[in-house]
């Protein structure tokens, strides 16, 4: 009896931990991790180690304040530190943190040219954005034998900076096509871009993304070359592509934009972003995986590494993960995993007495500049206590972008929904200027509630189904969000947002 309960304990664990990890994202257990190290779009990872120390920022896109750093010191277990953007310059991709001589640097893209942002320490104050006037994307930092200073872009060509890191010092020279991708394989496009740097003993080491972002399962990818000049000519791997969703029953799609990185115990390790199978809304997700060196100086991915599998740790879990999406706004600011969508604007919200308040704007959702947050969990419940002044309309939301949006509202009498923008009174005078909005997610299929006292819960008839609010139909690279509104004229007070996963 005990041996055929060892063998079934063998034949169904594999099928016991997969299934775990389609429901309780980001497990970790003594030893062992389960990707993703960041649940949620949290796309184009950016990874700084500092002695032992590790720093990390993602593409925060019409987010702000942006740039979001985060803080380990075992690469799993991640705290916000503190955004690094505060003035609006548009749509935020794909940024490169750095640190040169004790000053730390992001380089991003955005508004169809590039900036950067500087500090004397990482948790700020971070300087306003500088343009560097050159419109290609994806920078990567990188610094020769002499110690001066380039940026690779995603043409495959490289400028000069000048010293203090804050201009470009010369044209853009052309030095690198790519690895060539198979005619047969599905992808979305060629597309280079997300070029990073590594230096191992005589050789450097450009990794790249190359096949589109998204589109098929199989479209990203991420591809490797070498050569003892930062400037070339390279060499392709000959294990191209080093990371890549080789098919549609993979759980993880369109893995790629991979950072190469050494850690603390000199172990090397690469960070990379994936959506997740049915749940692409999720957008791109932090994913982590060990990497090895060949006895002829390539790197890849250890053979026994599954990308959807337990992963040994990389260092003894020595911290924890500090935020929770829970808000209860004590204290006077903003916690870090707010953002307002298109704008930062501090005269219009206020933190005290566990309160929020904005100030209304707008005529609509699309308009209000709506304070977002990004889900964690495949299925969750998010409610909020509301307070309506004058004529503002109050909501709780799930966002995509201004033209894809649906949710719960309400004015000071009434209960609203919205279904993709269309936007009516479905219960009418049930309140008076107060109510608690109550959202429930179960795999994409949205219910919603609203309460009179927190207490008894009311189901109003119209649902909504969001597994189309995603990248692949609506374009833009982002993800679903949960959002808070205060629109029209007037003040919307928000206490005790709560978010509760469902597993």
């Amino acid at each position: 009896m005990t041996r055929i309960i060892i063998i079934a304990i063998i034949v169904l664990l594999p099928r016991l931990l997969a299934a775990q990890a389609q429901t309780d994202v980001n497990v970790k257990s003594n030893g062992y991790y389960l990707n993703p190290i960041f649940a949620g779009d949290y796309p184009d990872p950016s990874i700084l180690r500092d002695g032992k120390d590790y720093y990390i920022v993602h593409s925060s896109f019409e987010s702000y304040p942006g740039l979001l750093i985060w803080h380990s010191s075992d690469l799993i277990n991640w705290t916000p530190v503190t955004h690094a953007l505060k003035k609006y310059v548009g749509s935020v991709w794909a940024p490169d943190l750095i640190k040169y001589k004790n000053k730390y640097y992001i380089y991003f893209p955005a508004n169809n040219t590039n900036y950067v942002v500087t500090a004397n320490s990482i948790a700020g104050p971070w300087s306003d954005p500088v343009e560097l006037k050159i419109n290609y994307i994806d920078p990567g930092h990188f610094i020769d034998a002499r110690g001066k200073r380039y940026l690779y872009f995603n043409n495959g060509g490289y400028v000069p900076l000048s010293d203090d890191g804050l201009s470009v010092a010369g044209e853009i020279k052309h030095v690198y096509d790519g690895w060539k991708i198979p005619t047969e394989w599905s992808i979305e496009c060629f597309c280079m871009e997300g070029p990073k740097m590594a230096k191992r003993g005589d050789y450097y080491y450009l990794t790249v993304a190359e096949g589109g972002t998204a589109g098929p399962a199989t479209s990203h990818m991420v591809v490797s070359a070498r050569s003892k000049s930062p400037f070339g000519p390279w060499e392709n791997s000959p294990y191209n592509p080093i990371i890549r969703t080789k098919g549609s029953s993979e759980k993880w799609w369109s893995k790629g934009h991979g950072t190469l990185f050494e850690d603390a115990n000199r172990k090397w390790w690469m960070v990379f972003h994936a959506y997740e199978k049915g749940f692409y809304n999720m957008g791109r997700q932090t994913l982590l995986e060990p990497v090895e060196w060949t006895a002829d100086g390539w790197y890849k991915i250890p053979d026994d590494v599954k990308t959807d599998r337990p992963i040994k740790n990389p260092l003894k879990a020595n911290s924890t993960s500090s935020l929770s999406l829970n808000d209860n706004f004590d204290g006077n600011t903003l916690k870090p995993q707010w953002g307002f969508f298109g704008g930062y604007d501090t005269s219009r919200f206020s933190v005290a007495d566990k309160r929020l308040s904005v100030n209304a704007k707008g005529n609509s959702v699309a308009d209000c500049s709506p304070l977002l947050l990004v889900p964690s969990s495949h299925s969750y419940v998010a409610q909020v206590e509301l307070q309506m002044e004058g004529e503002a309309i109050g909501g709780l939301v799930l966002f995509y972008n201004g033209n894809t949006y649906s949710g719960i509202l309400a004015d000071k009498e009434n209960i609203l929904a919205n279904l993709k923008g269309w936007q009516f009174p479905t219960v009418r005078s049930v309140i008076k200027r107060h109510v608690f909005l109550r959202l429930k997610n179960i795999n994409s299929t949205v219910d919603m509630f609203y309460s009179v006292d927190g207490k008894k819960w009311v189901k109003i008839e119209n649902s909504v189904e969001v597994s189309s609010y995603n990248h692949n139909v609506l374009g833009g690279f982002v993800s679903l969000k949960l959002g808070l509104c205060s629109i029209g004229n007037g003040a919307v007070t928000f206490k005790n947002f709560i978010y509760k996963p469902i597993k």
